[in-house]
This record gives C-alpha cells, sequence and structure tokens, in this order.
C-alpha cells in the first residue's frame, strides 16, 4: 500500500519528523497538532488508525493504544511544499490526554476584537451557530460529560436519536396546525438539534448534506 506514496513529494525535517495536524473528519475542528516520521505514516497508512511519533518519549505510538481513544483516518493531504500533513479522522473518544474533544481549548485574548463565532454573525454568516453546534455536539459525544444531555442521546444509541428525531418533527407538524409562530420556532430548533445529533452518530458531515442541496439547486 506505501509504495504507491509519492515519498519524493514529501519533504521530511532534519530530525526525520513532517508536522501532522490532526483534523475531525465530520466538523472540520482541530484536533491536535502532532508529528509523523516515515515509520509513523507507513503504519498509518497500513492500519487506517493514527500512529504518531512522541518526541518527548522518542518513540512510536499508536494513538488511543491505552485510552481506547483511536482516529480512524479518513484521508491525510500534505500541503504544496510537502513539509505538512493534514490527517482527517473520526475520532472515537476525545484527543487530548486531559479528557477535551480538542487540545486546543485556550484562547488568547485579542485586545478590541470580537470571538470568531460573534465576527461570523457580524459578517453575515447567518448560520454560524450551526457550525458552532455541530462542533459542540461532536465535544459531547468525545467527552460524555456526565449530566449532558447530548451525551446521554449518544450514550443510548441510534435508536433513541431516531425516536428523538420523529418526536420532534410531530411536534413540528403539530405547532404548524396550530399557527404558532412562538410553538413552531421552539419545535424546529429541536428538530434541528436532533437531526444534528443524528448526523454525527452517522458520520455524516451537514457539509455534505448542504452540498446535497447546492446539487439539486
Amino acid at each position: 500500500m506505501t509504495d504507491n506514496i509519492a515519498w519524493d513529494q514529501l519533504r521530511f525535517g532534519p530530525d526525520g519528523l513532517i508536522p501532522a495536524v490532526i483534523q475531525d473528519a465530520v466538523s472540520k475542528e482541530v484536533l491536535t497538532l502532532a508529528y509523523m516520521n516515515r515509520e509513523s505514516l507507513e503504519k498509518s497508512l497500513a492500519t487506517g488508525e493514527t500512529w504518531l511519533w512522541s518526541r518527548s518519549r522518542q518513540e512510536l505510538w499508536h494513538k488511543g493504544a491505552t485510552s481506547g481513544n483511536t482516529q480512524r483516518i479518513t484521508a491525510i493531504y500534505y500541503d504544496c511544499d510537502g513539509d505538512a500533513l493534514v490527517v482527517q479522522v473520526i475520532p472515537n473518544g476525545p484527543a487530548c490526554h486531559k479528557g477535551t474533544y480538542s487540545c486546543f481549548t485556550e484562547q488568547l485574548p485579542l485586545s478590541g476584537q470580537e470571538t470568531a463565532e460573534a465576527v461570523d454573525r457580524g459578517n453575515g454568516q447567518r448560520f454560524a451557530i450551526l457550525n458552532e453546534l455541530e462542533k459542540l455536539i461532536a465535544a459531547r459525544e468525545a467527552e460524555m460529560p456526565e449530566g449532558s444531555y447530548t451525551a446521554y442521546l449518544f450514550e443510548k444509541g441510534v435508536d433513541k436519536i431516531l425516536k428523538k428525531v420523529g418526536e420532534e418533527a410531530g411536534e413540528v407538524i403539530i405547532a404548524a396546525k396550530n399557527r404558532s409562530h412562538e410553538e413552531l420556532r421552539y419545535e424546529a430548533a429541536d428538530l434541528l438539534f436532533h437531526l444534528l445529533v443524528l448526523l454525527r452518530e452517522q458520520k455524516l458531515p451537514l457539509d455534505q448534506v448542504l452540498r446535497e442541496l447546492e446539487n439539486r439547486r
């Protein structure tokens, strides 16, 4: 399998390593920055799961071998210079050793600037909230925090999620029949939320649904 790799297109550093950005293939959230050498890249391609090089321990390691939080690879891209990788994965649990969905949880303050989410809304990004919600749902699935309703849905499985989608669809119909904008707004929001949970459970990116709408247009 690795015989077909264009190794001459990749530029490993003097230490034999190449940086690899690990990205959730569904939510597109950046999960972590790691490093690969040729052997770990070969193992990643051969097994379909992330194998990395630990600079602190100076050894090869299979992500999730101990914790169970493995990452199934869906695609690996390299940049125009061939000196960096983007590894898109389906994570089976948190990516960070601290138990969080992503390693990038802290934000440096930028004086006088709004958050990225606020900027998106201010720039007319009408559906920025869907992006935020998709990331939050992905984090709940990975971290499974106690007391979280979203985590409860994932714990119960697809049948429970499907039941809730069906229930909320029915509530939307009733609200529409009642000609109540307030009721319809509330129930439609519930339906969209549970639909996003279902898409996450099925590992189907919202982008693909939107692309289907574009194709139909």
